[in-house]
């Protein structure tokens, strides 16, 4: 009988041991509060393995591959932990408590948006920079993209924005109208939209197909918050002064309700640039009803309020007279600062998502979007009067410099002399702003109409979206991601006057023409307009965009790799309220619709060399639809489509090695990309180059189609963590974005129109191939140390080096016309090549190095709570370093001739026009969790 006991006791532990599972378990908590913290995802790498942390804080993985392996704990707010552990067949391994320090990154995005939200243009194309894409990405080299180079208009792999997806809750956030998303949309509400997830390059994404620069995704469900309070305030230099938000999360109460709700104010009188007011306000509202396990139902409301003064580009010549911070866009008014060119952006949006959760391993996403408002653009329109610009060429020493009859030559002197240059010096140093008071005088003494008014030029933009995203965990190895979405855009666009500056009435005709040719609206001839009244333009653009993608992500023990497909349908449409003079025949009621259909591949591969070691490859070709923008090369007057409009292709690839430690991470990358067939848009006053004569002056649309661009470099990020308390960080980038091909060149000029011809001038080739493509530096290298003390304070600093940044070029210069002389057939006398090459040669910018520093503290103030209080400062180009972020050359004189001549006394009246970058910039924020 005892035998018998030993073997029933011997068998029963022998099966207790074998049912044991292989695998660990931990704690997470603050490291503040020492509280535990919930639906913290911990991963293990280079599996499908996930769990979440419970209420307690804990997480638990079971029947995990013996061996050793990288666990990986992330969280929201706070640092990644990455951590090696050593699993043991049979045994379940108790990691005890693991830390997480807040992520300090955190604070560094409130600073980040007042870069992002600069712009250069009055068409709402938003800011190029790319920094506004990176906030949700811990990678060492796209943190210094985004917090360090983005100062200087850094674009990752030399992409511009509209080559990124941004969406908030599955909902694709760029706009059909140029294709680049409008963060001023959600600005101001960084708490708000702290849950995302950031794709690279066209690495997968599970809820789009993406594009070559990469995806990011703001959730905005209202459990996915964790419940608490935060109320800060911050002061600083840049585009606003002062900033305060509040932001609650309930967290999910018993009854199945979570909601969070934020807002924030921005104000400034003036911001860094002269004359640049600003004001902001922003709402946020999330609501979440979960009905069961496999049910739940979001509403999310998003305001965000902008207006802000703008500041003007400058050419070399007034810059000198006046330094970087000169702006000639505003003028003294009654003892206030008075900026004519505003921009105010007012776009609600509301969205409702419908999360279900069809069986344990598959999830279908449900979104309906609407958003509405208007983005304006104001500025001063002088029909009757002089230019009022205090900077307009004929207001500048450089008109009279360049005028061969006003110089002089004194009797019983050698030297000649212009005196017109002198009193025009004087005049403008005397008065360099607008000069409000003259315009309201004048105004009060005109009799056919206000010879001066301030105007916006509006897009009041209604947008329905709907989509569908379906993901499936199909086996242990694959992955399954697919959705479909429909956009429908009505885009109403027009002139405005806002203020008639003393005046009775806008007479609604265009002066530079005559007869029926000066009317804007032959329906309304000579019409009289008086405040609010529509001027100038008048039509509505419409789009409906379908498109799906299916995605395919297979993972093993020694690689990974996925495949991803997509197809769209986009449809165009002009619709004219205007009947203009000048396209009485095609400009009137709706013109024929477009339909671009394009599809697109994508693939990767990741070979694991080991746990901590990794080679990645991603591939991509697809089509991409030309944006509305460019779309119509005269929308104001005509509802005709873009001769030789197409759809873009494009290919990228990129290869790269991993290290990921816990105390070193790397990552080494080649990037090429190549987009072919690429049409581009623009506007400027040219000479010698309107009628069929081409002997006129005329305000022309430039259109350049079958352009090609080609980006390729290499990308570098190090991180290596010296001591539990000192970090250092090191980033590279290095890249050659170039047109490769000689493109196709036309202008559309009203003054044909007006005689009855086609408005289209052919050009022929414009010759772009090897310049520079335009406004970033080629070139940016970083090296930062951050020391992070036990007590929660911390200060760190970088050095950054920026160089190869070039001038956006002229292309009508870059075409025969510059040189040759219609006339003769001949060139131009003194047009050689060795002569046209110099002159035309890109310019290209200074090379600049900033140095940043950072730093911050935090205290607990109860061990009973969650409540800290600290604060977040910044500052930014320490050593005041001025630096171009930017520029053009203008393409008034396009010819050989008018150039040299404008050139001859080395102050040109048509010189290149420049942005300039900040100062020495500070950011301090204060801030309170409970």
């Amino acid at each position: 009988m005892k035998k018998l006991v030993i073997s029933a006791l011997f068998v029963l532990q022998t099966v207790v041991v074998f049912a044991q599972s292989t695998g660990f378990s931990g704690k997470v908590v603050d490291s503040k509060t020492q509280k535990p913290l919930q639906n913290v995802v911990a991963s293990i790498q280079n599996t499908n393995l996930t769990a979440l942390t419970d209420i307690a804080g804990v997480f638990e993985f079971k029947n995990v591959n013996p061996g050793s392996q990288l666990l990986q704990i992330r969280s929201t707010g706070y640092k990644d932990q990455l951590l090696a552990v050593d699993v043991v067949d049979g045994k379940m391994l108790d990691l005890g408590i693991v830390v997480l320090e807040e992520d300090i990154s955190i604070e560094q995005q409130l600073s980040l948006i007042t870069i992002t939200e600069n712009d250069l243009g009055d068409d709402n194309s938003g800011s190029e920079s790319t920094s506004g894409l990176l906030q949700a990405s811990r990678d060492v080299y796209q943190q210094a993209a985004a917090f360090n180079w983005g100062q200087s208009r850094f674009r990752i792999r030399g992409f511009d924005n509209e080559y990124g997806t941004t969406m908030i809750n599955g909902i694709v956030m760029n706009k059909l109208y140029d294709g680049r998303p409008q963060w001023s949309n959600w600005g101001g509400l960084n708490d708000a939209t702290r849950n995302q997830e950031f794709t690279m390059g066209s690495a997968p994404s599970d809820y789009t197909f993406g594009n070559p620069l990469g995806t990011q995704e703001i959730n905005t469900r209202a459990s996915f918050y964790r419940p608490g309070s935060r109320i800060s305030m911050s002061g600083t230099n840049t585009n606003y002064s002062w900033r305060t938000m509040g932001t609650h999360a309930s967290g999910m109460n018993r009854n199945g309700w979570a909601y969070v709700i934020s807002a924030s104010r921005r104000w400034a009188k003036e911001g860094y640039f002269e004359g640049t007011d600003y004001s902001a306000n922003s709402l946020f509202a999330s609501v979440e009803k979960k009905f069961n396990d496999k049910h739940s139902l979001n509403f999310t409301s998003i305001y965000a309020q902008n207006s802000r003064g703008k500041s003007s580009p400058n050419t070399k010549e007034v810059t000198d007279l006046m330094g970087v911070e000169y702006n000639s866009y505003w003028g003294w008014q009654d003892g206030k600062k008075r900026n004519s060119r505003d921009k105010d952006i007012e776009e609600p949006m509301v969205m409702l998502s419908h999360y279900w959760k069809l069986s344990e391993n598959t999830n279908l996403n449900t979104n309906v979007a609407y958003q509405t408002g208007r983005i304006s653009n104001s500025r001063l329109e002088n029909p009757l009067g002089n230019n009022p610009d205090p900077t307009y060429y004929r207001k500048l020493p450089s008109y009279a410099l360049n005028d061969p009859t006003q110089w002089i030559t004194p009797s019983g002197s050698t030297e000649p002399i212009n005196p017109e240059a002198d009193r025009l010096l004087e005049e403008f140093l005397l008065s360099p702003q607008i000069d409000w008071n003259a315009m309201y005088i004048a105004n009060q003494n005109s009799t056919d109409g206000v010879a001066f008014a301030l105007t916006e030029q509006r897009n009041d933009d209604t947008t329905i979206t709907a989509n569908m995203l379906l993901s499936s965990i199909i086996s242990q190895n694959l992955t399954f991601n697919s959705g479909v979405s429909f956009r429908k855009l009505k885009s109403h666009n027009y002139a405005v006057v806002t203020d008639l500056l003393g005046g009775d009435y806008f007479l609604n005709v265009d002066r530079f023409f005559q007869g029926d040719n000066a009317q804007f609206d032959l329906n309304n001839p000579d019409q009289q307009v008086g405040k609010n009244g529509t001027i100038g333009y008048n039509y509505n653009l419409f789009a409906n965009v379908v498109d799906g993608f299916t995605q395919f992500k297979f993972n093993y023990k020694k690689f990974d790799f996925y495949l991803a497909q997509t197809f769209s349908r986009t449809e165009y449409q002009r619709e004219g309220l205007y009947r203009s003079g000048n396209y009485a025949n095609n400009s009137y009621g709706k013109g024929d619709s477009k339909v671009f259909e394009n599809f697109g591949f994508k693939g990767g591969l990741t070979y694991k060399v080991t746990g901590q070691h990794y080679f990645d490859f991603n591939g991509m070709y697809m089509t991409k639809a030309p944006n509305l923008r460019n779309s119509f090369y005269n929308a104001r007057r005509s509802n005709e489509f873009t001769e030789n409009l197409t759809s873009e292709n494009i290919v990228s690839a990129d290869a790269s090695y991993i290290l990921r430690t816990p105390s070193f991470k790397a990552r080494l990358t080649g990037f090429f990309s190549r987009i072919k067939d690429a049409t581009e848009i623009a506007f400027f006053y040219a000479e010698n180059i309107g009628d069929s004569d081409g002997d006129e002056d005329s305000f022309v649309t430039e259109i350049t189609t079958g352009l090609e661009k080609q980006n390729l470099g290499a990308e570098l990020g190090l991180e290596y963590q010296i001591t539990s308390t000192i970090k250092a960080t090191a980033a590279a980038s290095y890249g050659q974005y170039t047109y490769s091909n000689n493109a196709r060149l036309q202008t559309s000029d009203d003054n044909l129109a007006s005689q009855g011809l086609s408005p289209l001038k052919d050009f022929g080739t414009v010759y772009l191939k090897d310049y520079h493509q335009p406004g970033m530096p080629q070139q940016a290298y970083s090296f930062g140390l951050e020391y992070r003390d036990p007590k929660f304070w911390w200060i760190g600093a970088n050095v950054n080096y920026l160089s190869d940044s070039y001038i956006s070029v002229s292309k009508i210069m870059r075409t025969d016309n510059f040189s040759i002389d219609d006339a003769t057939g001949d060139n131009y006398a003194g047009a050689t090549p060795e002569t046209v090459r110099d002159i035309l040669k890109q310019e290209k910018f200074n090379s600049f190095t900033l140095v940043n520093l950072t730093g911050g503290k935090s205290w607990r103030i109860s061990n009973k709570n969650r409540n800290t209080v600290g604060f977040f400062a910044s500052v930014n180009n320490l050593f005041d370093v001025e630096y171009k972020t930017g520029g053009f050359e203008q393409s008034r004189k396009a010819t050989f001739p008018d150039l040299v001549a404008d050139n001859a006394n080395g102050t040109p009246s048509f010189g290149p026009k420049y942005f300039y970058g900040y100062g020495r910039t500070y950011f301090v924020n204060f801030y309170i969790n409970f």
